[in-house]
């Protein structure tokens, strides 16, 4: 294969970091653009500069904030931005990171800002590839943290399929040098589990002695839950 040049934004994250790494260990010329090498998404300088000449842009922000506002802010500056010079520079396939079932959790205040962010892209005429992934391993315990009350976590009725960010960041770097699918992939991990039983697993991990209690008014950062709102179709 003949190797290309390809921007990834948001290089020093966790699935930017491991896909500068796969596709630069392929032998493609990789630009990291990030803040930190003096890229910024919401004022668009150093942009023009990142994206000249790629054949690529692989998009794996997020935003610093969660909260309603600043995210959807976030999203819709940067996202617009990307395309606006992606677009100037003729780059031939916008390929970006997105959560699976992110249209179905209107509650979410994160959610509908990705889901703005992917319509942006949609819209575009650029053509993309949108890879949606369920929630990382690497977030479990985040996530438990985020259910905990006093010695109990209050967890959703619901599932939740936890893919090693490894796996994502594989994916991803494959979708960047592949032709666009102008569509969307989901990308789950290998088990469909309850948000009970990945609750009990990070406990005993951590050797906690916290209760689990399955609460159907427990949200999952803002958003009421279907039984498979988080999980890949079957």
């Amino acid at each position: 294969m003949v190797g290309m040049k390809i921007t990834v934004i948001g290089a020093s994250g966790l699935i930017g970091a491991k896909v500068v790494d796969l596709l630069a260990a392929d032998g493609h010329d990789v630009v990291a653009a990030s803040r930190r090498t003096g890229v910024d998404v919401l004022t668009g300088d150093g942009l023009a500069d990142a994206l000249s000449g790629a054949d690529a842009l692989v998009d794996v922000l997020n935003s610093p904030s969660f909260d309603d506002d600043p995210v959807m802010e976030f999203f819709t500056k940067s996202t617009t931005n990307l395309v606006v010079v992606a677009a100037r520079a003729g780059v031939g396939h916008y390929v970006a990171l997105s959560i699976v079932g992110i249209d179905g959790l209107p509650g979410s205040g994160y959610a509908r800002a990705k889901v703005v962010q992917e319509k942006i892209i949609t819209e575009s005429g650029l053509p993309y590839t949108i890879l949606r992934a369920t929630q990382f391993v690497e977030f479990t315990d985040a996530i438990t943290e985020s259910m905990t009350v006093g010695d109990e976590v209050h967890v959703p009725d619901a599932l939740i399929q936890p893919v090693p960010a490894d796996d994502v960041a594989g994916d991803v770097a494959r979708a960047a040098v592949a032709a666009p699918l102008n569509g969307v992939v989901n990308i789950g991990g290998p088990q469909k589990i309850s948000f009970e039983q990945m609750a009990r697993d990070t406990l005993a991990r951590r050797g906690e002695d916290k209760t689990v209690v399955v609460d159907p008014t427990a949200r999952y950062f803002g958003a009421q839950l279907a039984e498979r709102s988080l999980v890949t179709p079957d």
